[in-house]
């Protein structure tokens, strides 16, 4: 039997999933790392039925499983050519929480910052908080033996695992928790896999010779946070090794080794009672990295909850953002280094005391210049501004990337300062500006090398540098991998950290566990090279791909696509903050995740034979459930916007295989509407809309927009106001608000001349329909149109306002792709504004005062538009409605409503589109009472928020034209 019929029949034995087509296997053919491998499936099991089947497949078939959670691994732990094992999807259970033992008990999908969320009720977290907190999975910690910022204070996951239930390589089911003696040597009698397991351990670690090498040879033990190989170094510290040492367990092991041994399937966590309510950061400041490292001994002495450090390079990157200047605040003089050390307490006199002893240190003990203290949101200000100085760096156009490799060794801290010395020289030595940023307290620093891996030089340079600082961490008995672990990069260099007796030593580990090596092969032991199976190819002659839109700001299609690094932010689910991605959190299926877009793209651009490179049926799959909400180009760090990439991907891909009349009619649906307005009795009756549904293929259940036609002009002149106070504006009647929206155009001409302008009005279409369903020539036309109309109506005293975000965002985004050379674009963007920016501005600057408004009380509810939390900001619509005295203003915590213009309408997505409007934005909507107005300035969303909750939700301009007295 063929490969891909023997796959076909484990599809129909398993409960859950597995797919072998080429779109899963692109999109899993990376994680977070510089590595690339197709797998050979890709399975979501649902119950330990599923599991043992693909472990037996895998012995039979001599294939491999490589287990995945979120797929944020920076050290390639994820990738290989076996089947891909991904459980993030139904393994995502809390199984069990013991308040009176504070533990929990969770499947291995659970995320880490759900998890808190659920435990916060009983006072309980869990400690350990990479920065991927709000996806990482506890399965990915626990392979990875993940830390995060408050490891000295929490400890690190390795510290938390009490019990794992695991399967192993025969498929047999195993506990592994703590054991008294007694239990220990029953453990050594069974006459199965799990006794060859222990029998194994027993012998190696029991061996005096093999415990002295361990000792001599492995990091030193006062650095917590250290994954190097197996962690036999633990068990060493346990019964019946240690007379004194604590019950044997071997989740010790287990923990920190990259699914290479058995595959989890539930984990006991110990947890720890929530923080305390005060705490208080002190910024110190130092003239050299050296001097704050030789600071970090002395101020670990006072009971620390973080120590982190960040360096001059990444201060400079945030100088010159705007929205970052505001968060320098606390910023003295131009320091090379800054600790950012933070205390906490329930008691604030407490706090306090805590506080001045360390300033005193500082002051005595070191050479900090300045210390600051900064509280509350100012603390989360400062690490904004340290994540987004981060951010910035990472942030290089081009093929020079910062690559993972030596990104996460680490060092006692007494070391930490000669160490960095040592290092600096490295770096100068291969051309490299150092960025220090680390995890001070803990010994661990985080620095990625600027590399070019497309070439054979800048492959070169990845292993020359790693090896010389693996060579230096060595001499300071420290860890390549703090947090990160060995996967790909770094497994090659385990045997030169801890020699090759004690690599010896783990083989037989591994042998023990998975005699026939199906457990993620290639990581740890029997590693693969770490300049093999590279993301791309060395030296090979990238395509150049043409397009319509203008992508040059990342040098082109392939490499905006190339931007995602595969950091996985888009894996958020909707209980996060933010909008990225909607069609994630509806489906929880990776293929509707910013990355596997991105992805996906890059793979079959860069890979295929099509003369039309962007002829896939599977990228046409992969881009189907985005909803163009733009909610990657601001929340993803690389700034992936996969909106833009989706319409030149259908501008692309329809130029060959054509449209549908569906397509056509919602992409000309201006014109369509201006026909229809001419006989809006004919076409709003109940039969004709029936009839339209059912031709386009339009949801039943959904509702369509009254058309209608309004002479606006008209109005203006018959309400014009004799006493304008401020300047001229020009009112942008854009094509939803002319036939579908015609009440909300007078609303907004009524309250600007309420409020003394003189208005004008400008009609056009935005080409927002065409855009969206990628018919780019023609929204390029009326791009250019609008372009030239503009060019002599708009400037600094009469700026173009608009209503709906979509239309008039337009001309600040899509409008620099589709004509970049057109001298009118940048003036007319920076006169765009939405008419809440407009109004916010006028307020600020007192033109516009409460006086005229009234005194009623009233509750309102906000929905912001995806585009203006992409493109603009909610906080001008929250302004504006606080205008009023005694308006009671908030914005809700909805992310994107799912209705997205026409995509909510087609039956097909009807379903995602309901569901991402009822996961956060339609409850929040049903909790407030009738009276409470609700306020969504985009038409689509007015349209879902009825459609899902027979509220009638209102533009904030109505809200303020019926607020006049």
């Amino acid at each position: 039997m063929n490969p891909k019929n023997k796959l076909n029949n484990l599809v129909k034995q398993l409960h859950g999933e597995l797919h072998h087509d080429a779109l899963h296997k692109a999109i899993y053919a990376t994680d977070a790392s510089v590595y690339r491998e197709l797998p050979t499936a890709v399975s979501f099991p649902k119950d330990i039925y599923d599991l043992k089947l693909l472990i037996d497949f895998a012995r039979k078939e001599n294939t491999s499983l490589i287990p995945r959670t979120a797929g944020t691994s920076l050290a390639g732990q994820c990738v290989g050519e076996g089947i891909v094992v991904d459980v993030s999807k139904y393994f995502t259970n809390i199984l069990e929480l013991d308040e009176q033992n504070k533990t929990v008990t969770v499947q291995p999908g659970v995320i880490r910052d759900e998890l808190n969320q659920y435990l916060k009720t009983y006072g309980l977290f869990f400690g350990p908080n990479t920065s991927t907190a709000n996806r990482c999975m506890i399965g990915g910690m626990v392979g990875n033996n993940s830390s995060g910022t408050t490891s000295i204070k929490y400890g690190v996951t390795r510290d938390k695992v009490l019990e794992l239930e695991v399967l192993l390589s025969d498929g047999s089911e195993v506990v592994f928790k703590p054991l008294l003696p007694e239990e220990f040597k029953e453990k050594l009698e069974l006459h199965s896999l799990e006794g060859e397991v222990y029998r194994t351990v027993f012998d190696l670690l029991n061996d005096q010779k093999n415990q002295q090498t361990i000792k001599s040879e492995f990091p030193k033990p006062e650095i917590h946070r250290r994954n190097t190989g197996y962690a036999v170094d633990e068990l060493l510290r346990l019964l019946p090794f240690n007379k004194n040492g604590g019950k044997f367990n071997m989740c010790s092991l287990l923990v920190g080794s990259e699914g290479t041994l058995a595959f989890t399937t539930k984990i006991k966590l110990k947890l720890d009672p929530l923080p305390p309510q005060h705490n208080v950061m002190v910024a110190a400041h130092f003239k050299s990295v050296s001097e704050a490292c030789k600071a970090v001994v002395p101020v670990m002495n006072h009971g620390l909850y973080t120590c982190e450090m960040m360096d001059k390079v990444i201060l400079d990157c945030t100088k010159n953002n705007k929205s970052q200047v505001a968060n320098r605040f606390f910023i003295e003089g131009d320091p090379e280094a800054i600790l950012m050390l933070e205390l906490a307490d329930n008691d604030l006199e407490k706090l306090e005391v805590q506080r001045r002893k360390l300033i005193e240190t500082l002051e005595k003990t070191t050479s900090s210049y300045a210390h600051p203290s900064l509280y509350k949101e100012d603390i989360d200000k400062a690490l904004e501004l340290r994540k987004a100085g981060l951010g910035l760096l990472g942030n290089i156009v081009g093929d020079h990337k910062a690559v993972a490799c030596i990104e996460d060794t680490a060092v006692a801290i007494e070391d930490l300062s000669d160490y960095i010395d040592e290092f600096a020289q490295i770096m100068q030595k291969y051309n490299q500006k150092a960025v220090y940023y680390a995890h001070a307290g803990a010994g661990e620093l985080h620095l990625r090398p600027i590399l070019d891996l497309k070439t054979s030089e800048g492959v070169h340079l990845f292993r020359a540098i790693t090896t010389d600082v693996a060579v230096l961490v060595k001499k300071y008995k420290g860890s390549m991998s703090g947090e990160h672990g060995d996967g790909r990069v770094r497994s090659e260099f385990i045997k030169l950290m801890i020699g090759e007796a004690n690599y010896n030593l783990l083989e037989q580990v591994k042998t023990a566990f998975d005699p026939e090596n199906i457990f993620n092969p290639g990581k740890i032991v029997n590693y693969v090279a770490m300049d093999e199976s590279l993301r791309y190819e060395k030296d090979r002659q990238e395509p150049h791909i043409e397009t319509l839109m203008d992508f040059s700001d990342s040098e082109g299609i392939l490499r905006a696509a190339e931007k995602c690094n595969g950091s996985g932010d888009c894996r958020k689910t909707h209980h996060a903050n933010g909008a990225m991605c909607p069609s994630y959190h509806a489906t929880k299926n990776e293929k509707d995740t910013t990355r596997a877009r991105a992805n996906a793209l890059r793979e079959f651009l860069t890979n295929s034979d099509n003369k039309n490179r962007f002829s896939h049926k599977e990228l046409k799959e992969v881009f189907d459930l985005c909803l163009s909400c733009k909610a990657c180009g601001s929340e993803c760090p690389s700034n992936v916007d996969i909106a833009s990439l989706k319409a030149e991907f259908l501008y692309q891909y329809q130029s060959e295989n054509g449209t549908t009349l569906r397509d056509k009619a919602f992409a000309y649906n201006t014109k369509l509407n201006k026909l229809g307005s001419r006989l809006p009795f004919l076409i709003n009756n109940p039969i004709s809309r029936k009839i339209v549904k059912s031709i386009l293929g339009v949801a039943p259940e959904r509702s369509l927009p009254e058309i209608s036609s309004y002479n606006f002009d008209r109005h203006l002149q018959s309400a014009k106001n004799k006493n304008i106070t401020n300047r001229k504006v020009l009112l942008y009647i854009d094509e939803f608000t002319e036939f579908l929206d015609i009440e909300l155009g007078k609303d907004a001409i009524d309250l600007l001349q309420a409020l003394g302008y003189e208005v004008e009005l400008y009609y056009g279409e935005s080409g927002r329909t065409f855009i969206s369903k990628g018919f780019l020539a023609q929204a390029k036309k009326i791009a250019k149109t609008n372009l030239t109309r503009l060019n002599k109506l708009v400037d600094d005293g009469c700026p173009l306002i608009g209503l709906e975000p979509s239309a008039i965002l337009s001309f600040r985004d899509e409008y620099h792709r589709l004509l970049p050379n057109d001298a009118n674009v940048k003036r007319v963007a920076e006169n765009a504004y939405l008419i809440e920016e407009f109004l916010a501005g006028e307020i600020k600057d007192g033109k516009i005062n409460s006086s005229m408004f009234t005194k009623e009380n009233k509750e309102i509810k906000i929905h912001g538009h995806c585009h203006q939390k992409a493109l603009s900001n909610q906080k001008v619509t929250f302004d504006i409605l606080n205008l009023p005295d005694n308006f009671k203003v908030s914005i809700i915590n909805s992310g994107c409503c799912g209705m997205a213009g026409s995509f909510g309408y087609e039956k097909e997505h009807y379903e995602v589109s309901m569901k991402v409007g009822s996961q956060r934005l339609f409850p929040a909507i049903e909790k407030t009472a009738p009276e409470t107005i609700i306020a969504a300035n985009g038409t689509s969303c007015r349209h879902q928020i009825y459609d899902g909750t027979k509220r009638t939700a209102k533009h904030p301009v109505t809200i303020l034209k019926e607020a006049l007295i």
